[in-house]
Protein backbone atom coordinates (compact mmCIF):
# COMPACT_ATOMS: atom_id res chain seq x y z
CA UNK A 1 0.00 0.00 0.00
CA UNK A 2 1.44 3.17 -0.67
CA UNK A 3 2.11 5.48 1.88
CA UNK A 4 -0.23 9.08 3.01
CA UNK A 5 2.61 10.35 4.73
CA UNK A 6 1.99 14.35 3.96
CA UNK A 7 4.74 16.05 2.25
CA UNK A 8 7.37 18.10 4.23
CA UNK A 9 6.32 22.01 4.25
CA UNK A 10 2.53 21.01 2.87
CA UNK A 11 -0.68 22.17 4.44
CA UNK A 12 -1.40 18.91 5.94
CA UNK A 13 2.77 18.75 7.43
CA UNK A 14 1.77 21.94 8.76
CA UNK A 15 -1.67 21.22 10.14
CA UNK A 16 -0.12 17.95 11.56
CA UNK A 17 2.84 19.52 13.54
CA UNK A 18 0.57 22.36 15.24
CA UNK A 19 -1.61 19.10 16.50
CA UNK A 20 1.46 17.94 17.87
CA UNK A 21 2.89 20.97 18.86
CA UNK A 22 -0.30 21.56 21.56
CA UNK A 23 -0.36 17.97 22.61
CA UNK A 24 3.55 18.25 23.29
CA UNK A 25 2.35 21.28 25.26
CA UNK A 26 -0.25 19.86 27.31
CA UNK A 27 2.09 16.78 28.43
CA UNK A 28 4.56 19.52 29.72
CA UNK A 29 1.86 21.77 31.58
CA UNK A 30 -1.23 19.26 32.06
CA UNK A 31 -3.93 21.65 31.91
CA UNK A 32 -4.07 24.87 29.68
CA UNK A 33 -6.73 27.31 28.69
CA UNK A 34 -6.96 27.68 25.11
CA UNK A 35 -5.68 31.45 25.23
CA UNK A 36 -2.91 29.93 27.03
CA UNK A 37 -2.29 27.43 24.58
CA UNK A 38 -1.78 30.48 21.94
CA UNK A 39 1.04 31.97 24.16
CA UNK A 40 3.06 28.25 25.24
CA UNK A 41 2.51 27.40 20.70
CA UNK A 42 2.73 30.54 19.40
CA UNK A 43 -0.16 29.62 17.20
CA UNK A 44 -3.20 31.85 16.78
CA UNK A 45 -6.52 31.45 19.42
CA UNK A 46 -8.59 30.97 16.19
CA UNK A 47 -5.87 27.98 15.14
CA UNK A 48 -5.70 26.41 18.39
CA UNK A 49 -9.27 26.56 18.79
CA UNK A 50 -9.71 24.46 15.68
CA UNK A 51 -7.50 22.11 16.89
CA UNK A 52 -8.87 21.44 20.18
CA UNK A 53 -12.14 21.14 18.74
CA UNK A 54 -11.09 18.64 15.64
CA UNK A 55 -8.74 16.42 19.10
CA UNK A 56 -11.73 16.43 21.08
CA UNK A 57 -13.64 14.55 18.53
CA UNK A 58 -11.37 11.77 17.75
CA UNK A 59 -11.18 11.79 22.31
CA UNK A 60 -6.92 13.05 22.30
CA UNK A 61 -8.02 15.91 23.92
CA UNK A 62 -10.35 16.78 27.12
CA UNK A 63 -12.41 20.61 27.26
CA UNK A 64 -13.76 21.76 30.29
CA UNK A 65 -15.57 24.67 31.00
CA UNK A 66 -12.85 26.89 33.79
CA UNK A 67 -13.13 30.85 35.17
CA UNK A 68 -9.84 32.67 34.99
CA UNK A 69 -9.71 36.11 36.61
CA UNK A 70 -13.37 36.71 36.80
CA UNK A 71 -13.18 35.51 33.03
CA UNK A 72 -14.95 31.92 31.69
CA UNK A 73 -12.66 30.25 29.69
CA UNK A 74 -11.92 26.79 28.09
CA UNK A 75 -9.24 24.47 30.00
CA UNK A 76 -7.66 21.78 27.64
CA UNK A 77 -5.74 18.40 28.76
CA UNK A 78 -5.33 15.25 27.27
CA UNK A 79 -8.17 12.44 27.77
CA UNK A 80 -7.13 9.90 29.81
CA UNK A 81 -7.84 7.32 27.35
CA UNK A 82 -4.16 8.08 26.38
CA UNK A 83 -2.77 6.32 28.95
CA UNK A 84 -1.60 6.28 32.34
CA UNK A 85 1.63 6.27 33.87
CA UNK A 86 3.59 6.08 37.34
CA UNK A 87 6.21 7.57 39.53
CA UNK A 88 7.94 6.14 42.30
CA UNK A 89 9.85 7.92 44.26
CA UNK A 90 12.83 6.51 46.83
CA UNK A 91 13.91 8.46 50.02
CA UNK A 92 15.98 7.73 52.89
CA UNK A 93 13.15 7.06 54.60
CA UNK A 94 10.45 6.51 52.19
CA UNK A 95 8.83 4.68 48.78
CA UNK A 96 6.15 7.13 47.90
CA UNK A 97 4.06 6.04 44.48
CA UNK A 98 1.42 7.58 42.26
CA UNK A 99 -0.63 6.83 39.02
CA UNK A 100 -1.86 9.88 37.10
CA UNK A 101 -2.88 10.30 33.16
CA UNK A 102 -0.95 11.93 30.94
CA UNK A 103 -2.35 15.44 31.85
CA UNK A 104 -0.63 15.24 35.25
CA UNK A 105 -4.15 13.79 36.88
CA UNK A 106 -2.71 11.97 39.85
CA UNK A 107 -5.80 9.73 40.39
CA UNK A 108 -3.45 7.29 42.97
CA UNK A 109 -1.28 7.62 45.95
CA UNK A 110 0.78 6.05 48.39
CA UNK A 111 3.32 6.15 50.94
CA UNK A 112 5.25 3.26 52.68
CA UNK A 113 8.23 3.47 55.51
CA UNK A 114 12.20 2.06 54.04
CA UNK A 115 14.24 0.68 56.31
CA UNK A 116 17.59 2.30 56.33
CA UNK A 117 19.69 -0.70 56.03
CA UNK A 118 17.14 -2.64 53.00
CA UNK A 119 18.11 -4.55 50.42
CA UNK A 120 17.09 -3.20 46.26
CA UNK A 121 15.68 -6.71 45.29
CA UNK A 122 13.25 -6.35 48.33
CA UNK A 123 12.49 -2.75 47.95
CA UNK A 124 11.65 -3.21 44.40
CA UNK A 125 9.95 -5.94 44.61
CA UNK A 126 7.77 -4.60 47.25
CA UNK A 127 7.23 -1.76 45.19
CA UNK A 128 6.00 -3.64 42.28
CA UNK A 129 3.47 -5.26 44.30
CA UNK A 130 2.19 -1.68 45.54
CA UNK A 131 2.04 -0.16 42.49
CA UNK A 132 0.10 -3.63 41.25
CA UNK A 133 -2.33 -2.75 43.79
CA UNK A 134 -3.06 0.90 43.26
CA UNK A 135 -3.49 -0.15 39.33
CA UNK A 136 -6.17 -2.72 41.20
CA UNK A 137 -8.22 0.32 43.09
CA UNK A 138 -8.47 2.42 39.31
CA UNK A 139 -9.45 -0.31 37.76
CA UNK A 140 -6.77 -0.86 35.51
CA UNK A 141 -4.05 -3.27 35.16
CA UNK A 142 -0.24 -2.70 35.14
CA UNK A 143 -0.21 -3.22 31.42
CA UNK A 144 -2.20 0.25 30.82
CA UNK A 145 0.99 2.00 31.88
CA UNK A 146 2.60 3.67 29.39
CA UNK A 147 6.07 4.33 31.26
CA UNK A 148 7.48 4.91 34.71
CA UNK A 149 9.47 7.38 36.29
CA UNK A 150 11.79 5.95 39.21
CA UNK A 151 13.12 8.40 40.98
CA UNK A 152 16.07 7.80 43.54
CA UNK A 153 18.31 9.57 45.89
CA UNK A 154 21.51 9.17 44.86
CA UNK A 155 23.01 10.13 41.11
CA UNK A 156 22.44 8.03 38.49
CA UNK A 157 24.57 7.16 35.27
CA UNK A 158 22.59 7.69 32.46
CA UNK A 159 24.79 5.91 30.24
CA UNK A 160 24.81 2.76 32.37
CA UNK A 161 21.90 2.80 34.86
CA UNK A 162 23.93 2.21 37.45
CA UNK A 163 24.47 4.41 40.80
CA UNK A 164 26.76 6.74 39.97
CA UNK A 165 28.36 7.24 43.66
CA UNK A 166 29.40 3.59 45.06
CA UNK A 167 28.64 3.72 48.56
CA UNK A 168 26.09 6.44 49.18
CA UNK A 169 22.91 3.97 49.02
CA UNK A 170 24.55 1.17 50.67
CA UNK A 171 22.72 -2.68 48.59
CA UNK A 172 22.35 -0.67 45.10
CA UNK A 173 25.52 -1.04 44.08
CA UNK A 174 26.21 -2.66 40.76
CA UNK A 175 22.42 -2.86 40.04
CA UNK A 176 20.47 -1.67 36.61
CA UNK A 177 18.05 -0.64 38.44
CA UNK A 178 15.77 0.41 35.59
CA UNK A 179 16.19 -3.24 34.07
CA UNK A 180 15.39 -4.35 37.47
CA UNK A 181 12.41 -2.58 37.39
CA UNK A 182 11.30 -3.29 34.18
CA UNK A 183 11.64 -6.98 34.25
CA UNK A 184 9.38 -7.12 37.42
CA UNK A 185 6.71 -4.97 35.42
CA UNK A 186 7.20 -5.07 32.37
CA UNK A 187 6.65 -1.36 31.15
CA UNK A 188 9.64 0.89 30.13
CA UNK A 189 11.26 2.40 33.41
CA UNK A 190 12.82 6.01 33.17
CA UNK A 191 15.47 6.51 36.29
CA UNK A 192 16.98 10.08 37.60
CA UNK A 193 18.09 11.22 40.89
CA UNK A 194 15.49 12.81 43.03
CA UNK A 195 17.06 16.08 42.99
CA UNK A 196 16.67 16.20 39.42
CA UNK A 197 13.22 15.18 39.63
CA UNK A 198 12.15 17.55 42.14
CA UNK A 199 13.92 20.23 40.12
CA UNK A 200 12.07 19.22 37.12
CA UNK A 201 8.71 19.42 38.60
CA UNK A 202 9.45 22.72 40.39
CA UNK A 203 10.84 23.89 36.97
CA UNK A 204 7.11 22.76 35.26
CA UNK A 205 4.89 23.24 37.94
CA UNK A 206 6.68 25.63 41.13
CA UNK A 207 8.64 27.76 42.70
CA UNK A 208 11.37 27.49 39.33
CA UNK A 209 9.17 28.40 36.30
CA UNK A 210 10.93 30.40 34.05
CA UNK A 211 14.21 30.32 35.13
CA UNK A 212 17.53 29.67 32.51
CA UNK A 213 19.59 28.37 35.61
CA UNK A 214 18.39 26.11 38.27
CA UNK A 215 19.66 24.71 40.64
CA UNK A 216 17.42 23.07 43.29
CA UNK A 217 18.47 22.00 46.89
CA UNK A 218 17.17 18.58 48.23
CA UNK A 219 17.76 19.36 51.75
CA UNK A 220 16.26 16.88 54.51
CA UNK A 221 17.79 13.29 55.65
CA UNK A 222 20.48 13.42 53.01
CA UNK A 223 21.50 16.70 51.22
CA UNK A 224 21.77 17.06 46.84
CA UNK A 225 21.52 19.31 44.07
CA UNK A 226 20.21 19.23 40.61
CA UNK A 227 21.06 21.73 37.67
CA UNK A 228 18.62 22.50 34.87
CA UNK A 229 20.00 25.07 32.03
CA UNK A 230 16.83 26.36 29.91
CA UNK A 231 14.71 22.91 31.60
CA UNK A 232 17.08 20.27 30.69
CA UNK A 233 19.51 18.85 33.52
CA UNK A 234 23.13 18.78 33.62
CA UNK A 235 24.44 16.03 34.89
CA UNK A 236 27.94 15.86 34.18
CA UNK A 237 29.88 12.73 32.49
CA UNK A 238 28.74 10.20 35.39
CA UNK A 239 25.84 11.85 36.36
CA UNK A 240 27.18 13.52 39.58
CA UNK A 241 26.80 16.75 39.19
CA UNK A 242 25.04 19.04 41.91
CA UNK A 243 26.59 16.48 44.32
CA UNK A 244 26.30 19.78 46.83
CA UNK A 245 25.90 17.20 50.45
CA UNK A 246 29.61 15.60 49.68
CA UNK A 247 31.52 19.12 49.46
CA UNK A 248 33.83 19.39 52.22
CA UNK A 249 33.30 21.96 54.53
CA UNK A 250 35.49 20.90 57.49
CA UNK A 251 38.68 18.78 56.08
CA UNK A 252 39.27 17.47 59.72
CA UNK A 253 35.55 17.02 60.25
CA UNK A 254 33.49 13.86 60.80
CA UNK A 255 33.39 10.44 58.70
CA UNK A 256 30.77 10.67 55.71
CA UNK A 257 29.36 7.98 54.26
CA UNK A 258 30.72 8.70 51.35
CA UNK A 259 33.98 8.19 53.20
CA UNK A 260 35.40 11.58 52.95
CA UNK A 261 35.41 13.78 55.73
CA UNK A 262 33.74 16.44 56.87
CA UNK A 263 31.42 16.44 54.14
CA UNK A 264 28.13 19.48 54.46
CA UNK A 265 25.70 16.30 55.00
CA UNK A 266 27.69 15.49 58.08
CA UNK A 267 27.04 19.07 59.46
CA UNK A 268 24.03 19.62 57.80
CA UNK A 269 21.77 16.60 56.92
CA UNK A 270 18.90 15.07 59.33
CA UNK A 271 20.78 12.85 61.15
CA UNK A 272 23.61 15.02 62.31
CA UNK A 273 20.97 17.57 63.40
CA UNK A 274 19.01 14.98 65.24
CA UNK A 275 22.64 13.77 66.85
CA UNK A 276 22.45 17.52 68.85
CA UNK A 277 19.35 16.58 70.38
CA UNK A 278 20.76 12.77 71.56
CA UNK A 279 18.57 11.52 74.65
CA UNK A 280 15.81 13.24 74.27
CA UNK A 281 12.92 10.85 73.15
CA UNK A 282 10.72 13.95 71.54
CA UNK A 283 13.72 14.39 68.73
CA UNK A 284 13.51 11.02 66.68
CA UNK A 285 12.78 12.39 63.35
CA UNK A 286 13.22 15.51 61.25
CA UNK A 287 9.43 16.28 61.69
CA UNK A 288 10.50 16.55 65.72
CA UNK A 289 12.84 18.96 65.01
CA UNK A 290 10.54 20.99 62.19
CA UNK A 291 7.45 21.15 64.61
CA UNK A 292 9.68 22.15 67.87
CA UNK A 293 11.65 24.64 65.65
CA UNK A 294 7.73 26.22 65.10
CA UNK A 295 7.03 26.38 68.37
CA UNK A 296 9.03 28.96 68.65
CA UNK A 297 12.07 26.44 70.85
CA UNK A 298 15.29 28.23 70.49
CA UNK A 299 17.21 25.04 70.28
CA UNK A 300 15.91 23.98 67.33
CA UNK A 301 15.68 27.21 65.39
CA UNK A 302 19.20 27.40 66.14
CA UNK A 303 20.03 23.89 65.04
CA UNK A 304 18.17 24.60 61.64
CA UNK A 305 19.65 28.49 61.41
CA UNK A 306 23.52 26.55 61.75
CA UNK A 307 22.74 24.21 58.93
CA UNK A 308 21.34 26.94 56.83
CA UNK A 309 24.21 28.86 56.95
CA UNK A 310 26.65 25.31 56.10
CA UNK A 311 24.48 24.86 52.91
CA UNK A 312 25.00 28.30 52.25
CA UNK A 313 28.54 28.13 52.08
CA UNK A 314 28.38 24.99 49.51
CA UNK A 315 25.67 27.14 47.50
CA UNK A 316 28.04 29.61 47.07
CA UNK A 317 30.36 27.08 45.61
CA UNK A 318 27.93 26.04 43.37
CA UNK A 319 26.69 29.98 42.65
CA UNK A 320 30.32 30.32 41.36
CA UNK A 321 31.07 27.39 39.47
CA UNK A 322 27.43 27.44 37.83
CA UNK A 323 26.17 30.60 37.91
CA UNK A 324 22.06 29.83 38.12
CA UNK A 325 19.70 32.66 38.24
CA UNK A 326 17.48 31.04 41.11
CA UNK A 327 17.88 28.28 44.03
CA UNK A 328 15.03 26.43 44.84
CA UNK A 329 15.22 24.99 48.18
CA UNK A 330 13.25 21.84 48.73
CA UNK A 331 13.24 18.51 50.46
CA UNK A 332 12.12 18.40 54.15
CA UNK A 333 13.87 20.57 55.98
CA UNK A 334 12.81 23.42 53.82
CA UNK A 335 9.80 23.34 55.80
CA UNK A 336 11.64 25.48 58.27
CA UNK A 337 11.05 27.99 55.65
CA UNK A 338 13.39 31.36 57.03
CA UNK A 339 14.50 29.84 59.77
CA UNK A 340 16.76 28.42 57.01
CA UNK A 341 16.52 29.74 54.05
CA UNK A 342 17.17 33.30 55.50
CA UNK A 343 20.72 32.27 57.11
CA UNK A 344 21.74 30.52 53.84
CA UNK A 345 20.83 33.29 52.02
CA UNK A 346 23.33 35.56 54.19
CA UNK A 347 25.75 33.21 54.11
CA UNK A 348 25.65 32.17 50.58
CA UNK A 349 25.64 36.57 49.51
CA UNK A 350 28.98 36.46 52.11
CA UNK A 351 30.70 33.71 50.12
CA UNK A 352 29.48 34.08 46.75
CA UNK A 353 31.69 35.91 43.45
CA UNK A 354 30.25 39.32 43.42
CA UNK A 355 29.23 40.15 40.14
CA UNK A 356 27.51 43.46 38.31
CA UNK A 357 24.07 41.89 38.23
CA UNK A 358 22.19 40.39 41.60
CA UNK A 359 23.43 37.03 42.72
CA UNK A 360 20.95 33.74 42.27
CA UNK A 361 17.35 34.30 44.09
CA UNK A 362 17.33 32.29 46.71
CA UNK A 363 13.01 30.81 47.25
CA UNK A 364 11.05 28.12 49.34
CA UNK A 365 10.09 25.29 46.61
CA UNK A 366 6.52 25.39 46.24
CA UNK A 367 5.74 21.54 45.87
CA UNK A 368 6.95 20.12 49.42
CA UNK A 369 7.88 17.15 49.87
CA UNK A 370 5.94 15.89 47.09
CA UNK A 371 7.89 18.05 44.32
CA UNK A 372 10.32 14.17 43.64
CA UNK A 373 6.97 12.35 43.20
CA UNK A 374 6.07 15.01 40.62
CA UNK A 375 9.11 15.31 39.20
CA UNK A 376 9.37 11.55 38.53
CA UNK A 377 5.90 11.03 36.69
CA UNK A 378 6.63 14.05 34.56
CA UNK A 379 10.06 12.19 33.72
CA UNK A 380 7.61 9.14 32.74
CA UNK A 381 4.96 11.09 30.75
CA UNK A 382 8.06 13.26 28.80
CA UNK A 383 9.02 9.65 27.57
CA UNK A 384 5.40 8.81 26.69
CA UNK A 385 5.66 10.42 23.10
CA UNK A 386 5.10 7.84 21.23
CA UNK A 387 1.76 6.91 21.94
CA UNK A 388 0.73 10.83 22.17
CA UNK A 389 1.92 11.32 18.69
CA UNK A 390 1.18 7.79 17.16
CA UNK A 391 -2.31 9.52 18.13
CA UNK A 392 -1.98 12.81 16.57
CA UNK A 393 -0.85 11.20 13.59
CA UNK A 394 -3.67 8.84 13.46
CA UNK A 395 -6.18 11.67 12.65
CA UNK A 396 -4.98 12.75 9.27
CA UNK A 397 -5.46 15.45 7.34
Amino acid sequence: MTSRRPTPGSQSSLREANRARIVDSLKVHGRLTQVELAGVTGLSPATVSNIVKELSGYGILHTSASSRSGRRAVEVSLARQLGLVAGLHFSSRHLRVAVADVAHTVIAENSVPVALEHRYDRELDRAALLLGDMMESVEADLSDLLAIGLALPVPVDQTTGMVAAPGILRGWDGVRVGEQLEARLQRPVLVSSDAEAGALAEYRFGAGSGSRGLAYLRVGHTISAALLVDGEPFRGTTGKAGQIGHVTIDENGPICRCGSRGCLETLAGGPALLELFRGDPGMQRLRDLLARADTGDASARRVIADAGRHIGIAAANLCNLFDPDLIVVGGQLAGAGETLIAPLRHSLERSVLAGIGESARIVQGELGERAELLGALALAIDNVGVVADSAVTSVGA
